[in-house]
């Protein structure tokens, strides 16, 4: 019996094309393109049509997640600029934890001015490697992002955000607040997509899991096995779950919206079972990857060396995945954030 591939994150590099990696969104959600990998070869589609290559009774899980505006821009009281990005509020508190930049790392007991508007206290570093601060906002921690914050823009995104990136980098159907990134598969589905596929009698569930900064982090060591992934929360309804089950006993597909997606739902059910809840998750899933719950995949385009990148390897096969993303580029799809989708289906080995 032969030994599974032992693979390296060189495995998973590509080159890009600069051009190809999307600043701005297309003008409509629903406009972009989609690139059907399911088959023997792909095939390219218009988003549009996805409702035409599901079935009745099929489930689609997306993520319910909201991203916030978690950028900051502020100064010391020595006048020394700080950035801060908000990773976390935690719940029932005025406080937050963040990733600050400065020239010199805050003391606890520094108060930072943030847009001139509010001054935050720093109480200390926090995180699980100590690398970033727990800081208190003087009132709600959302509110006050809400009014003050800049929208958490990806760092391969080259502009400031506008107005215009406070309506498309967020999902129409966004209902919990605490991302700092989008679940950004989802950024395609507009009202008329969702009524196609209601239609169609495509089932819809969701799950939320706040994406993290973590997500646009570099692997930055030789082998897989030695990367830890960061962690984030998620919660699976019980009326999840239960469609899950539903879709099953109906001979249905169970169809990912998302990466984020996908790992929460495949956290849940790391136990064998899937279960409801709410959770930490640090779930890294690479090829030889036992997947128990999710059967296909709609995703955007990755970094090249990134944990997605892994991910998708795992569900859809790795050489398909390297034969998919050589089509994507020779026919200058659009990548990443705001870039185009793909239609995936779990490889007989995933």
């Amino acid at each position: 019996m032969s030994q599974p591939r032992a693979y390296t994150v060189a495995d998973f590099d590509f080159e890009l094309p600069p051009e190809l990696i999307a600043q701005h969104p297309a003008a409509e959600r629903s406009g972009s393109r989609l690139l059907d990998g399911r088959g023997a070869d792909p095939v390219d589609r218009t988003f549009r049509e996805l409702p035409s290559l599901l079935n009745a009774g099929d489930l689609l899980v997306f993520n319910d997640t909201q991203v916030i505006k978690a950028r900051l821009y502020g100064h010391k009281a020595s006048g020394g600029a700080v950035e801060a990005l908000v990773e976390r509020v935690l719940p029932g508190t005025q406080e937050v934890w963040a990733h600050v930049r400065a020239s010199k790392s805050p003391k606890p007991g520094t108060l930072i001015r943030f847009a001139e508007a509010f001054d935050a206290e720093v109480l200390g570093r926090c995180g699980p490697d100590g690398g970033m601060f727990h800081l208190r906002f003087p009132a709600d921690p959302f509110q006050l992002l809400e009014a003050h914050g800049h929208v958490p823009l990806p760092p391969y995104i080259e502009h400031e955000d506008s107005a215009d990136d406070v309506r498309r980098y967020q999902t129409v159907f966004a209902r919990a607040p605490g991302a700092v990134a989008a679940p950004t598969a989802a950024l395609h589905f507009d009202e008329g997509v969702l009524a196609a596929l209601a239609a169609r009698g495509v089932q819809t569930a969701s799950v939320t899991l706040h994406v993290g900064a973590g997500t646009f982090q570099p692997v930055r060591v030789e082998q897989i096995a030695d990367h830890k992934m960061h962690s984030e929360w998620f919660e699976v309804p019980a009326a999840t779950v239960a469609a899950i089950a539903a879709t099953r006993a109906a001979g249905g597909r169970v169809i990912s919206v998302g990466t984020t997606s996908l790992r929460a739902l495949e956290s849940a059910a790391r136990g064998g079972e899937l279960k409801a809840g709410a959770s930490e998750t640090e779930i890294f899933i690479t090829p030889g990857f036992q997947f128990r719950v999710v059967d296909g995949l709609l995703t955007n385009f990755h970094l090249p060396k990134s944990t997605l990148m892994m991910l998708v390897s795992a569900l859809a096969g790795y050489e398909r995945v390297r034969s998919l993303y050589r089509h994507a580029i020779e026919q200058r799809y659009r990548f990443f954030s705001y870039g185009d989708a793909m239609l995936l289906e779990r490889s007989s080995g995933g």
